[in-house]
């Protein structure tokens, strides 16, 4: 009997809802955002905005920086179940064909991104400018929407790259421990060393949608394009791994 695309992609829902780590994983995208924001707004968000060419907009979106570690947990843990206990060979007895298998496992992990993701962005907006008073903006400044919208997509496609990547390594703790310092360390590094090539890093380029006037060359779209580009990347080598590989 060949399963339906539909009843795969129920399948992979189920296990997303289902596994403790994965679904408190993906909640902390927007709980740890919204906390941060929370917190940084209600401290120094009014003294950071009154600094002389502070970009509001982006201030808004600060919290992102924490809630895209979330993204990618997510990403990796949806991921990394399937290779604790030999899961994956059940999976694969269940559903044969690989492909299938690894686009619905990719859907879902991409489209509840999307959604926590947005959901998380118009609340860290909304939420955090509360606290902001006469530097408070909202959806109808300039570059604001496109923000909101962007940075959903950024969360989801960080996601998606930290799963392309655990199929890949098909460790966690190898994902988690490259990714980590990679977006928190590594572009500040390459900045000192090469100048303007941090801006083509996933999360140099897509964080330029969250600028009111992104600087550098890089437009806010191209810069979402190009954290698209590794996004894809690492899913294409998933996908060569779990057709090449023996689970």
């Amino acid at each position: 009997m060949t399963l339906s695309t539909t009843a795969v992609l129920h399948s992979e829902w189920i296990k997303v809802r289902s596994v403790r780590s994965v679904a408190g994983s993906l909640a902390a995208v927007l709980l740890v955002t919204l906390t941060v924001t929370v917190l940084v707004n209600a401290t120094v968000g009014r003294a950071e905005a009154d600094n002389p060419g502070a970009d509001l907009l982006f201030n808004a979106f600060y919290a992102m920086n924490f809630g895209q570690i979330a993204a990618i947990c997510f990403g990796t843990t949806a991921i990394s179940s399937e290779y604790v206990g030999g899961a994956l060979r059940i999976s694969l007895t269940a559903v044969p064909r690989r492909d299938l298998l690894y686009g619905a496992k990719m859907a879902v992990v991409g489209v509840s991104a999307l959604v926590v993701g947005l959901v998380t962005s118009f609340s860290a907006l909304l939420v955090g400018q509360m606290f902001m008073g006469e530097y408070a903006i909202g959806l109808r400044d300039p570059g604001a929407l496109r923000a909101v919208f962007g940075g959903g997509m950024y969360l989801a496609l960080m996601a998606l790259f930290a799963a392309g990547l655990t199929v890949l390594l098909r460790s966690a703790a190898a994902v988690l421990g490259l990714l980590i310092p990679f977006v928190l360390v590594v572009p500040f590094v390459i900045g000192e060393v090469a100048g303007g090539a941090a801006r083509y890093l996933p999360d140099r380029a897509g964080q330029l949608v969250l600028h009111q006037s992104p600087q550098g060359g890089i437009g806010p779209w191209s810069g979402l394009a190009v954290a698209a580009a590794w996004a894809v990347a690492a899913l294409l080598a998933g996908r060569w791994a779990i057709r090449h590989r023996d689970a």
